[in-house]
């Protein structure tokens, strides 16, 4: 699974944002920049997608990094966007510590079970410290999906 392909290009990465204060705020943030990819679904519906979803366990993985992830009617294919945070929030990480990497999936609702293969790769991806450390050192889209590219590449 290519992490930059399913983000699609840099206008799906947002860098070091320091609005999203609140695990509440960055759902919503993310759900801005997952509705500008999508075209066909409201923020506010993605946002009711993603929130109900945090209700059933937190996305948060561990090691400062969340995958909010969420299946919504009217799409084809799966849909990503990538956010970064100045200031780490409370996510109700597995491991309880606050998070700063988010990396958000809608996916369609008769999707079965192949975003679990996308699922998995990202764990394992966003896993390897030196990832997460080079991902927390950017503060530019355009460079944040360079290192995704060269991290599908390896």
């Amino acid at each position: 699974m290519l992490i930059a392909a399913l983000l699609v290009n840099s206008d799906n990465i947002q860098c070091q944002d320091s609005t999203a204060t609140s695990k509440k705020r960055v759902i919503e943030t993310i759900s801005h920049l997952l509705a500008a990819n999508t075209g066909l679904i409201s923020a506010d519906d993605i946002f009711d997608a993603l929130f109900d979803r945090e209700r059933l366990g937190s996305t948060g993985i561990g090691k400062g990094v969340a995958i909010p992830h969420a299946r919504v009617p009217g799409i084809t294919h799966t849909i990503a966007a990538m956010l970064t945070l100045n200031r780490p929030v409370d996510f109700d990480a597995s491991d309880e510590k606050d998070v700063d990497i988010f990396f958000a999936l809608l996916v369609p609702e008769d999707d079965g079970d192949d975003h679990l293969g996308h699922l998995a790769s990202l764990v394992t991806s966003f896993r390897e410290p030196t990832i997460c450390q080079k991902i927390r050192e950017i503060d530019n889209a355009d460079k944040m999906f360079d290192l995704l590219l060269a991290i599908d590449d390896d």
